[in-house]
């Protein structure tokens, strides 16, 4: 803006001082011209009534330097001219000042020559014989005048262009000073020309407009973030291009970025051929998901477009993890196989047992066997589908049953005298050590806990094997620990020892009449007392299991 206004004064000021050395020159050389005129008029007077009475006398001795007299007869012959031969010169009876002064006396004119850049005045006298007198005079061009005035006129020019720019200079400065000075922040507090105001009361206004959007925006964006970044799914906000604007910690977490990201290409987070179709589909204006493994889970990507009108303004992308879910599902299909394949084979037994009874296929001595056969069956089922139900229960939490607080050293000798039967037909010698231990909790859970640990560890014994059950108090904790002289678990089967249905040795455990369900028991019981399994075991070396309870406040 300074250099627009620098360059206005300055063309401004040249063209001011060349108009008015024009207009100067133009009146100056005008009323030269006409004062010029006036003095060869006052001389063609004297002269004419000088030559009326003295005739041609008068031009003898005459100084003609500085006017050129001619004398014309009244058909236009020469009789007389001050620079040339009369008798050589042409007609005059045509020209102009010539004719004006035989029709009414006097007459003027002037003529430019070109050649020699000169301007001819002219004035005419008729005389009282009817002659003309006339008297000529060079004068310059209003050119040559200026050409011979170019030096002082470049001069000036140049002091005028000199004074132009140092004014110019400091007038654009002295106007745009206040402009540069003014406080966009707080508009009106600004003490500049009358013409800003509007302009100020508009750019206040719209600071106040931006400033609430921007408010708006920021709380918007607070709101977001706050959501986004303490959510566990992943979330990445795409532009139509695919290019990153937004990502949340879970989504830098899972792809392995942070933001850096931002302003990048989704594929150059994650090149895989499933997100790059995602994209195509989501740009077409689809929604699409698909299956992928992130962070050593398996993710289900989300993506939905975002329109607007027509136009696909962008696309948002949700991760969410369902490792879990698929392990549940695949919990649930093992499970429901499992209880079929567990409830069918003593149900074929049973089956089997009765079609023979009742077609009296069985001789009198053998019915027995098979009537304790079809028991046994029966009461497989029944544990069975209770354990089941008690699972059941445990996982929906449904257990409503009171919490007390109960001594685990004296349930587990409960237990140990109700299993010591099972123990002698197993040949396996059943132990108690410890001190009195109290716990908040369920007894029927507790008791649950203690058995079915103690089951495992007489049916998965040895010949002439032992089982210690251990009941300690510690500084913050109850520790319950199951040791036995069995066969031991692999390190294969220690991380699934737990499942449901799960055996080590299924063969052994159905002649034992196991259900598979004892130490899914265990753990969903524990977790309900919020306490903690540890498991240690060597294969033909035996098992230790340890429970530790938290201590009740």
């Amino acid at each position: 803006m300074t250099k627009r206004i620098f360059r206005s004064i300055c063309f401004v000021a040249l063209g001011v001082f060349l108009a008015s050395v024009i207009l100067f020159m133009w009146v100056l050389y005008d009323y030269f011209s006409n004062t010029r005129q006036d003095q060869l008029k006052m001389q063609t007077e004297l002269a004419a009534h000088a030559v009326a009475n003295e005739g041609s006398g008068y031009f003898e001795g005459l100084d003609t330097t500085q006017y050129r007299i001619t004398w014309i007869q009244s058909d236009g012959t020469v009789l007389y001219d001050s620079e040339s031969d009369s008798d050589e010169m042409e007609n005059h009876l045509e020209r102009e000042e010539i004719q004006e002064a035989m029709r009414s006396g006097y007459g003027q004119s002037s003529r430019y020559s070109v050649t020699l850049m000169e301007r001819a005045l002219y004035s005419a006298k008729r005389l009282p014989d009817g002659s003309v007198l006339r008297l000529s005079v060079s004068q310059n061009t209003l050119l040559t005048l200026t050409l011979g005035m170019l030096q002082p006129i470049i001069i000036i020019l140049i002091i005028a262009i000199v004074l132009s720019l140092v004014l110019a200079s400091r007038l654009s400065k002295k106007i745009v000073e206040p402009l540069n000075r003014l406080n966009l922040e707080e508009p009106l507090s600004n003490d500049g020309y009358d013409e800003l105001a509007p302009l100020l009361h508009r750019i206040d206004a719209q600071q106040k407009q931006i400033q609430q959007q921007s408010d708006q925006l920021m709380q918007k964006q607070q709101e977001f973030e706050a959501v986004t970044e303490n959510m566990t799914e992943g979330i990445i906000l795409l532009n139509p291009k695919g290019i990153v604007l937004e990502i949340n910690r879970a989504a830098q977490r899972l792809f392995e970025t942070d933001h850096s990201c931002l302003g990048q290409h989704i594929l150059s987070v994650n090149r895989s051929l499933e997100i790059s179709n995602l994209l195509l589909q989501a740009e077409q204006g689809r929604h699409a998901d698909c299956m992928i493994s992130l962070a050593g889970d398996r993710y289900q990507l989300l993506v939905s477009p975002v329109v607007s009108g027509d136009v696909v303004s962008g696309s948002v992308m949700l991760a969410l993890n369902v490792t879990e879910k698929e392990k549940a599902e695949q919990m649930r299909r093992e499970f429901t196989a499992n209880v079929s394949h567990e409830l069918k084979t003593p149900l074929h037994t049973i089956a089997g047992s009765a079609e023979l009874l009742m077609n009296r296929m069985v001789q009198e001595t053998d019915k027995m066997d098979f009537y304790t056969r079809i028991y046994g069956e029966a009461q497989r089922m029944i544990r069975l589908v209770e354990d089941i139900i008690r699972l059941s229960h445990l996982d929906e939490n449904e257990i409503e049953m009171k919490r007390e607080k109960t001594d685990l050293y004296a349930l587990a000798g409960d237990t140990i005298d109700a299993l010591s039967v099972e123990a002698e037909r197993m040949h396996v010698t059943l132990t108690l050590d410890g001190e009195p231990a109290v716990v908040e909790g369920i007894p029927q859970l507790l008791q649950s806990i203690v058995y079915n640990l103690c089951d495992n560890a007489i049916k998965y014994n040895r010949e002439s094997g032992s089982v210690s059950v251990t009941v300690k108090n510690r500084q913050d904790s109850v520790m319950l620990s199951v040791a036995d002289t069995g066969i031991g678990i692999s390190d294969e089967h220690k991380e699934r020892i737990f499942e449901r249905f799960y055996r080590v040795d299924k063969s052994r455990s159905k002649e034992l009449g196991g259900t598979g369900l004892g130490l899914s028991i265990v753990k969903h019981a524990a977790r309900l007392h919020n306490a903690n399994i540890e498991m240690h075991s060597v294969m033909d070396g035996g098992t230790t299991i340890t429970v530790t309870f938290p201590k009740m406040d």
